[in-house]
């Protein structure tokens, strides 16, 4: 049998060279994490647990103080005109005072947003935004709103059920506010949204008083 030669010196070293630099590669410390990644890392750890800290702490004040919806309702209102031109297009003015009251004794109310709309029989015939404001605990606030329809077209049903209403001398509206409120708790507050819907039944224009109303909050 033939024997193997063995392989020239040369290759023997390249291969012992090889090996030599494999091992030295796994060996080699691992690099070092910078310290500005440590600070970090640590620092937004802190930052979400006071975070969800603060977040368990004003649903723990929520739910012991037990924050009332801000109340929206119609003092008073007064129908000055309704007039349909043709082809079915209202016209119409109508002045509301709106009471505004904030019924917590401990907790003040911002409204962030206000939306006043005016329906008839479930479309939108008018609308008016309200600049934001404050309201402290237990306080209420008084405010006219004007509210115009200009062209706005109707439905030839309801075209008619308008103007049988204004002979009845008795017209339905519904008026809605929209509010995205806020409540304070010390050095926190929640936002919310409320939706509150009032149906009022005034005498016909020119003179038109209101008769009755209903609120309602959603």
């Amino acid at each position: 049998m033939e024997q193997e030669n063995p392989p020239p010196p040369a290759t023997r070293r390249q291969q012992v060279g090889q090996g030599d630099y494999k091992q030295e590669g796994l060996l080699r410390p691992p690099r070092r994490t910078n310290a500005l990644v440590w600070c970090f890392a640590i620092f937004c750890s802190i930052f979400s647990l006071l975070l969800i800290l603060a977040g368990v702490i004003t649903l723990i004040v929520f739910l012991a103080v037990k924050p009332k919806h801000p109340s929206f309702d119609i003092a008073n209102a007064s129908l000055n005109s309704i007039y349909i031109d043709s082809p079915s297009l209202l016209n119409g003015e109508l002045f509301i005072l709106a009471n505004f009251t904030n019924p917590n004794q401990r907790i003040n109310v911002g409204f962030e947003y206000l939306n006043i709309e005016l329906l008839f029989h479930g479309t939108l015939i008018a609308a008016r935004a309200i600049k934001p404001f404050e309201q402290r605990s237990g306080q209420s606030r008084l405010q006219t709103i004007q509210m115009v329809s200009s062209q706005v077209p109707l439905p030839p049903m309801l075209s008619w059920e308008l103007q049988r209403q204004v002979r009845n001398n008795r017209i339905q509206y519904e008026i809605r506010g929209n509010f995205k409120t806020r409540a304070g708790l010390g050095l926190s507050h929640i936002t919310y949204w409320v939706t509150r819907q009032c149906l009022v039944e005034l005498t016909s224009p020119p003179n038109g008083v209101l008769v009755s109303r209903s609120c309602r909050t959603n």
